[in-house]
């Protein structure tokens, strides 16, 4: 294979994955998780990242609690609705990441500075071969 029709298969690869990022970034997007209390007082629904976006009193349940109960309740509840929709983040994510990469880690912002900038430089195996060889690929 020359040059040229490495070069042509580097951008090939490029635009496959450029593709298949828009593709993540459109399923991220559209993520949402509805969690209920254990005793349908309190419905919460939240989307991308854990942000808030319905709060709903199914039955009139919540009337029955205390100030301080029904804030714990909705809180709780909301943290099972945020918990579902990072578990939703990291298995749309984990297919995207190299090897090693905890997809969990990183939606909960917990993965270390060497998942970001790891000590050797990530780079196609190809491009690999063609520095090796000093930019001669024939």
């Amino acid at each position: 294979m020359n040059y040229s029709e490495r070069i042509e298969g580097l951008f090939q690869e490029y635009e496959k994955q450029r593709n298949s990022l828009t593709e993540m970034q459109a399923k991220m997007n559209a993520l949402s998780a509805t969690a209920m209390s254990p005793r349908r007082e309190v419905s919460i629904t939240v989307g991308q990242n854990g942000v808030l976006t319905d709060i709903q009193f199914p039955s009139a349940a919540h009337k029955r609690l205390t100030t301080a109960d029904l804030t714990r309740l909705i809180m709780e509840t909301y943290g099972d609705a945020k918990e579902q929709v990072m578990n939703q983040a990291a298995a749309v994510l984990a297919p995207m990441l190299p090897d090693g990469l905890d997809a969990q880690k990183l939606v909960r912002g917990q993965a270390g500075a060497d998942a970001f900038l790891p000590k050797e430089p990530r780079m196609v195996t190809s491009v690999r071969e063609l520095l090796a060889r000093g930019g001669n690929a024939e």
